[in-house]
């Protein structure tokens, strides 16, 4: 039981320390913009970047739908 606990805290730590959100193959972000958060709705994908913006993304053909500032 005890390894059985080990190994899930080592799992969830593992998956914690990664460089971010893995982005869908049809999006690309503008140059020198990272995300911090991603979210999947229905038909589209939501890309929270580290200059405060909300990128929304056509899930079908990767284009940029909509830009939302956040304040």
């Amino acid at each position: 039981m005890i390894v059985g606990l080990v190994v899930v805290v080592a799992l969830i730590v593992i998956r914690l320390n990664g460089d971010g959100p893995t982005l869908p193959d049809q999006i690309t972000l503008p140059d020198g913009i990272e995300a911090t958060a991603m979210t999947i709705g229905q038909g589209w994908w939501a890309i929270v970047t580290n200059d405060n913006q909300i990128l929304i993304y056509d899930q079908m053909t990767g284009a940029l739908k909509q830009t939302i500032e956040i304040e």
